[in-house]
């Protein structure tokens, strides 16, 4: 047969079938059992084991090596997880990922192939996909995903078995680079890593390399081992990729994982061949002699990478795990944090559970001074927003002001759900007392975040329909948010004195509000003014008026949180 232009469509749509296939089935399965990994995921331990064990059953679950660490990699860049624990978790998700290959080899290499069960399994899922329960709809999808998947595995063999038919198209592929002794394992080993950077997902590789390896034309064991090797690095580049929008703990989360798997290759690589030797053993004189077919040897091949890719990573996850920390070093050296916004994520108190209610309430106290720097940047943000003109640079900016609005959510459930545990009989009065406070000042907190993000927002629906402030208007929302940020100065001065009497500082407060709400007063009246006499159009007049509301909302806002930190005291 020759394989030509068509061909060459017909195996890009074939991968595309799988992975389209895998997709939706990760998809599914994770709509079915998402939350409750993430909430396992969230909960994890400083126990290695632990999160090593999370990592590979969330893994096996949900098919999906990427889809998990770029969970985790979400995780730390929310703060639910330190560097750490997500190690552990992403040491799991490698071993959790060689799952794929029993999947691929039981039920589409075999003699029974679940690719002839896929229309009526498509048949039982439509219905599914289309009903208005939830838990079905996500069952029908996880059906669909699987059928298409395998539909998608059927035709990548079929045509990969023309290429291997034909042994001109792969000798004139492999010979040139397949006889270099070590270094032709090496230069497969980047043809691997190439593969699955290429096409996005280690499944579609793994499959590919299936596909194509064992018998008389296919790629020999030694060469395809290379490639997985390969594989389990490119595998790292989606979390790495999900990282880049991250703060620098999740930048360091991803390039762990980069770094757990090229050590795994560099020491894998240096006893290769011994380790070959070993998997011949167990395919030929184990319980794994009862997978493969006898006297098949595409069978013997494909199980014994199989075998390899299981073998290899679970060995790797054995050696490292008792140098995660000393992996952990070496990302933070390799990743600097270029700032304080690259360091706000978790909260101190969130390992402290074993402090008593007294000695946590003060704890809880300190963070709160954590929460109002990370409100007032936005504050910050807000004034580079309104003066930037580079396209670029706000749409940054709006990222930064929806991702802290993001943690000063979080942040207000975590310190309720964690002070809620709390026993009043446990507690003093005054304890008691501090901790409604505490309550009010995280609830106001996080609704001036609320309103910098619907200030955020404003911005951009003012820039999409090209509407422009004329100097004055900035000058006088420049002006506002001055007052405003001279106000936050005097929160975090409290904040920093909070066992101290603040009865100054308070009364500061008190007038800086004041005279946010004087300037706002006099500006609106000079607002109707401009208005009448036709200075700027009235779509720019309604958001500049809903923007100096806001900043006078904030105003009160601080003044509320000064009065309930002075009954802290």
């Amino acid at each position: 047969m020759n394989f030509g232009i068509f061909e060459i469509l017909k195996l890009v749509g074939a991968l595309g079938f799988f992975i389209y296939g895998m997709k939706i089935m990760s998809d599914g399965i994770q709509k079915l059992a998402g939350a409750q990994m993430r909430k396992i995921i969230s909960s994890i331990t400083n126990n290695r084991f632990a999160g090593v064990l999370t990592g590979f059953f969330t893994t096996s679950i949900i098919q999906s090596s990427s889809a998990t660490t770029v969970m985790v990699v979400s995780f730390v860049n929310a703060g639910l997880l330190t560097l750490r624990q997500s190690i552990g978790v992403i040491m799991g998700a490698n071993i959790g990922t060689t799952v794929t290959a029993f999947i691929l080899l039981a039920f589409g290499f075999g003699k029974f192939s679940i690719s002839d069960y896929s229309l009526p399994l498509i048949g039982i899922g439509i219905p599914l996909f289309f009903t208005s329960k939830n838990t079905l709809k996500s069952l029908g999808e996880f059906l669909i995903g699987f059928a298409i998947l395998f539909m998608g595995l059927d035709e990548l063999k079929e045509l990969m078995s023309f290429i291997k038919e034909d042994p001109l198209i792969l000798k004139s592929i492999m010979e040139p680079v397949s006889n270099l002794g070590f270094i032709s394992v090496i230069i497969f080993v980047l043809i691997g890593t190439i593969l699955t950077i290429a096409v996005q997902s280690s499944s579609a590789a793994m499959a590919i390399t299936l596909a194509l390896c064992g018998g008389v034309n296919g790629i020999p064991f030694e060469l395809a081992a290379a490639i997985i090797l390969g594989e389990n690095i490119g595998t790292t580049i989606t979390a790495n990729i999900a990282a880049t929008i991250g703060n620098v703990h999740a930048k360091r989360a991803a390039r762990a994982h980069l770094l757990f798997n090229v050590i795994g290759v560099i020491w894998m690589l240096l006893i290769f061949y011994s380790f070959l030797d070993l998997i011949d053993y167990l395919i030929s004189e184990t319980f794994f002699n009862q997978l493969v077919t006898q006297g098949d040897d595409e069978s013997i091949t494909r199980w014994s990478l199989a075998v390899f890719h299981l073998f290899f990573n679970i060995l790797n996850t054995f050696l490292l795990i008792w140098f995660i920390k000393n992996i952990e070093r070496t990302v933070v050296k390799l990743i600097s944090s270029k700032g304080e916004d690259d360091e706000i994520h978790q909260l101190k108190y969130f390992s402290n559970n074993n402090l008593t209610n007294e000695f946590s309430i003060v704890e809880v106290k300190n963070e709160l001074q954590k929460f109002v720097k990370i409100t007032s940047k936005m504050n910050d943000f807000t004034q580079q927003l309104i003066l930037e003109t580079d396209r670029k640079k706000i749409n940054k900016l709006l990222q930064k002001i929806e991702q802290y609005e993001e943690i000063t959510d979080r942040i207000e459930n975590e310190v309720s759900e964690f002070l809620a545990k709390f026993n009043d009989s446990d507690l003093s009065p005054k304890s008691s007392e501090d901790i409604r406070s505490i309550l009010t000042i995280i609830s106001e907190l996080e609704n001036i975040g609320d309103i910098y993000y619907s200030i955020s927002k404003n911005l951009e629906r003012k820039i999409e329909n090209k509407l422009y402030f004329i100097p004055s208007q900035r000058n006088n929302l420049m002006q506002m948010l001055s007052i405003v940020e001279k106000h936050f100065g005097i929160l975090k001065e409290i904040m920093n004195n909070m066992d101290k009497s603040n009865e100054k500082l308070i009364e500061n407060s008190y007038l800086f509000e004041n005279e946010l709400n004087k300037l706002n007063y006099k500006l609106k009246k000079d607002h109707l003014k401009s208005i009448e006499k036709k200075e700027y159009k009235i779509k720019t007049g309604i958001l500049y008026a809903d923007l100096l509301t806001s900043l006078e909302l904030i105003g009160n806002h601080i003044t509320e949180i000064t009065d309930n930190i002075d009954m802290l005291n």
